[in-house]
């Protein structure tokens, strides 16, 4: 075979030396490309799934002007927020990120709904990205049910206001103050009209946290507004913009239930209790000391004493719990400091009251739906 030219082989020799650098960088551009594409929902009620077990949604209710998220790999940013509502009523729209069931549409591999008593722990975390120019609430909503439900709506909305911005407050008025995951929050509650709402508002804006979920279920079960045989039937974060939102963003999130509760009714129904009463009484009043003894081997995280007041007894005041109705059939709940009773271990409340005719103690003492010995 003839041999090429010098100059033929020095031109191939370099062009071989440039297909070699392409396909370098073409390695290079590949590697460094990112895992999924971002995607952009512009529909009302739009979803789509990322890390394939989350789902995020537009969810655009209150108004028709165009709203649009773009979901990541992590989370998801609000791209446009257009329109406005008026800020003394209900936001425009909810777009955000859940574990768990929404109106029949469920996060692929969820082990949602499941029964709060079957919970051990409900770790998550989440990081916000805010925006000054616009009025809003973060917030991450925790959503339980008396049924396994998947559509519809629940009969108990948990929020946590992680921030707001703007002339806002949540449903209902503002009942006190509580301590819940090491935090302390304002405390709201009302309803909506369509469910129960209790909401936790944190008195300044909080960028990201790792916390657990059951922290706040147990605080809502005890004040009354769910009970251990109910149902967690989603997790979700995001956001609730009445004015603009763009550019607001969930950085990350993660849910995880973890199920296993002890005895037959998990954490927060004891296997057997006591209770000690002690009074000090007087011509037409008395205090009583309460004594509540959880014998079970697990902690009772959220409790509720019932009993009965003597015919002619009524509460006046009560400390450590709160006593409702002020006579008759009466239920105690915890404060924040003493909504735990852990394995073998007791909490102790009082109140004072009034009584006419002969004094007598009550009897018939049951703790979360279990009869108690009294001692």
């Amino acid at each position: 075979m003839r041999p090429l030219p010098r100059q033929t082989r020095a031109l191939r020799g370099l062009l071989a030396t440039i297909l070699t650098a392409l396909a370098s960088v073409a390695a290079l551009v590949t590697a460094t490309a990112p895992a999924q594409a971002d995607t952009t929902i512009c529909e009302q009620f739009g979803s789509t799934t990322i890390q394939g077990r989350y789902v995020v949604q537009n969810n655009r209710w209150g108004t028709s002007e165009t709203q649009c998220v773009t979901a990541t790999d992590t989370g998801f940013r609000l791209t446009q927020a257009d329109g406005s509502v008026p800020t003394n009523g209900a936001p425009k729209s909810y777009p955000s990120i859940f574990n768990g069931c929404h109106y029949t549409n469920c996060s692929p591999g969820t082990n949602l709904p499941v029964q709060i008593s079957s919970i051990s722990s409900a770790p998550s975390s989440i990081s916000y990205g805010y925006v000054s120019n616009a009025v809003y609430n973060a917030s991450y909503d925790i959503w339980l049910d008396p049924t396994p439900k998947t559509d519809g709506v629940n009969r108990t909305e948990i929020m946590i206001w992680f921030n707001r911005v703007g002339p806002i407050q949540p449903i209902g008025s503002q009942v006190g103050t509580a301590t819940v995951g090491g935090r302390t929050w304002q405390v709201w509650s009302g309803s909506n009209g369509s469910n129960d709402v209790l909401s936790f508002v944190a008195p300044s804006a909080i960028t990201s946290w790792s916390f657990d979920v059951k922290d706040f279920i147990n605080a809502t079960v005890a004040r009354g507004m769910a009970q251990n045989n109910w149902y967690l039937t989603s997790v979700q974060a995001g956001f609730e913009p009445w004015q603009g939102g763009a550019g607001l963003a969930v950085n990350s999130f993660s849910s995880t239930v973890n199920t296993g509760g002890t005895g037959p009714g998990g954490p927060g129904t004891p296997a057997a209790c006591e209770v000690g009463y002690a009074t000090n009484v007087w011509s037409g009043g008395y205090t009583a000391n309460v004594t509540v003894k959880n014998n079970g081997t697990a902690p009772i995280d959220g409790w509720k004493l019932a009993f009965t007041l003597p015919s002619g007894q009524r509460v006046t005041s009560a400390w450590n719990a709160t006593v409702t109705p002020s006579s008759g059939a009466v239920t105690a709940t915890p404060v924040s400091h003493t909504a735990r009773i852990a394995a073998g271990g007791t909490q102790t409340f009082g109140f004072q009251g009034t009584y006419s005719g002969t004094f007598a103690k009550p009897s018939g003492f049951s703790l979360n739906g279990t009869a108690c010995t009294s001692v």
